[in-house]
């Protein structure tokens, strides 16, 4: 089994998110599986700054790109193959999406055409000769076009999965840029990328796609709805029948407090001692007042909507009356970033704000913490809250998407089993938010529940074992269908038949 996994970031080489963590961890697990997996990114600067045993591949000219290297390598940790696109007019630069103001860079639509394109060649044996694809799996919107440009293929062709991390990011440019993308003009309709007077590269992904994939099983039923299928959604529920979630997991090699080395104690399920260690720890390293009996509730978060932070950020004169310390990282809105710093400056020692992102910072934050509040208007996944699973924080979160599938309500049946392990609310308000909180806060004055609650939280698997056993088998059902000849590629769907699919 032969797989190209293409992504436009993957950990180490580049990352601003949880897709670039799972670039990183599912390719692995799917090589432990023994597939046969190559990795496919763009060369950004850091990318072939980390890169091992570089060599190059190919070497050819583009009309609109200029220079393109292809790159062979080995990704640093992992030793994976990896094919970095070294197209200096287009990567060649500091930020993989935008630039140090936060804009997004205007060529955006070009730039990741260009990698699908190159994709492409590879996925139709035109750029690597001696190694070819069974299945092409893209990933998100950067993708989107990879499922286009081999549906256009009049030659057999890999089988395709597109797997959408988070539909409200739909790569949406503006229909002048398709002349520049490289498709055939029959392909800009409502039935193909159009979107509403756009171009959708994500709606290109959907559409082309042999088979599509969410993060979770809740979020793949949940973007067929009007409320979260962001315009989508008729077109998902008419391909209902190629579409399925399956969980992302968590790389137990890098979130395991038995042996972080970013963490000032070590400790695990069965040794706790550790975690206070590491709480009083942060507690200085934030500024906080040293009190290891008041709670400490964490919001580890990009600062925006989605992640209800306007809601957060209302909430916190409610939260500070309570007897509890409070510290936020993350990054995001601008608006928000000042207030949460004013925050920090009207209760020194109870609240503290770390505006930016740092990975081993975030693990502190998880070791740290006893309270994990992570509210979501929707959730395509939520590696966070696995995180402070794995690392005895216990998640206050909305019951949507991935989390419906991985945090369990702390009722009473369910503590008394010990089956809970987070605190779940529903309602998008403050008040249901807080009341949320005032339950895990509740159960935090009683240790013995407490601990239950802790215990079975780390004693749970979200390891990338269950997830690449579930793509491994989705890769060995799309293969028969991985050569088809023009006649069979006809009875998938034309072009103008795909959207009715």
């Amino acid at each position: 089994m032969r797989v190209l996994f293409a992504a436009s970031e993957i950990y180490p080489l580049a990352k601003t998110g949880g897709l670039a963590d799972v670039g990183a961890a599912l390719p692995v697990a799917l090589a432990e599986r023994g597939v046969d997996v190559r990795l496919i990114l763009p060369a950004y600067p850091e990318a072939l700054e980390a890169a091992a045993n570089k060599s190059v591949h190919v070497k050819f000219e583009d009309a609109v790109a200029g220079t393109t290297r292809l790159i062979t390598a080995r990704m640093p940790d992992s030793g994976l193959p990896v094919w970095l696109v070294d197209t200096p007019l287009l990567f060649n630069r500091r930020g993989l999406y935008q630039d140090q103001n936060g804009i997004d860079w205007a060529d955006n639509a070009e730039r990741f055409a260009h990698l699908s394109r190159i994709a492409a060649g590879i996925g139709l044996g035109r750029l690597a000769l001696e190694w070819r694809p069974d299945v092409v799996h893209a990933n998100d919107w950067h993708l989107g076009l990879l499922p286009a440009f081999l549906h256009t293929a009049q030659a057999p062709r890999p089988a395709t999965l597109f797997t959408i991390h988070n539909l409200a990011y739909q790569g949406l440019f503006p229909t002048s840029v398709f002349p520049k993308l490289g498709l055939p003009s029959n392909f800009l309709s409502v039935d193909g990328l159009e979107f509403y007077g756009k171009v959708s590269f994500l709606k290109a992904g959907i559409c082309f796609s042999d088979h599509m994939t969410t993060v979770s099983r809740t979020y793949a039923h949940e973007v067929t709805t009007q409320e979260f299928g962001c315009g989508l959604e008729g077109l998902l529920r008419r391909r209902k029948r190629a579409l399925s979630g399956i969980l992302n997991g968590i790389d137990g090699r890098i979130w395991d407090p038995s042996g972080d080395p970013h963490l000032a104690a070590p400790f695990g399920r069965q040794h706790l001692a550790g975690k206070s260690v590491c709480k009083a720890a942060l507690q200085r390293e934030l500024g906080l007042a040293p009190a290891s009996d008041l709670p400490l509730v964490v919001y580890v978060s990009r600062l925006t909507e989605q992640k209800m932070a306007d809601l957060v950020l209302k909430s916190v004169p409610d939260i500070m009356r309570r007897q509890v310390q409070m510290a936020i990282l993350g990054e995001g809105d601008a608006g928000l970033e000042r207030q949460f710093i004013d925050l920090a400056q009207l209760y020194p020692g109870q609240f503290a704000a770390y505006i930016g992102y740092e990975e081993p910072l975030a693990h502190r934050f998880h070791a740290g913490a006893d309270i994990l509040l992570h509210p979501s208007r929707f959730e395509p996944c939520g590696l966070t809250p696995l995180y402070a699973l794995r690392y005895g924080a216990v998640p206050v979160v909305r019951g949507v998407g991935g989390l419906v599938d991985t945090v369990i309500d702390a009722t009473d049946e369910k503590l008394r089993r010990g089956t809970a392990n987070g605190v779940v609310f529903e309602e998008v308000s403050p008040v249901a938010m807080l009341a949320a909180l005032d339950r895990a806060l509740a159960l935090y004055a009683q240790p013995i529940l407490w601990r239950r609650l802790q215990s079975f939280g780390m004693s749970q698997d979200f390891g990338w074992n269950a997830s690449a056993r579930h793509y491994s088998n989705l890769y060995r059902k799309l293969v028969p269908d991985a050569e088809p000849t023009p006649a069979t590629l006809d009875r998938r769907g034309s072009w103008h038949r795909c959207a009715e699919a």
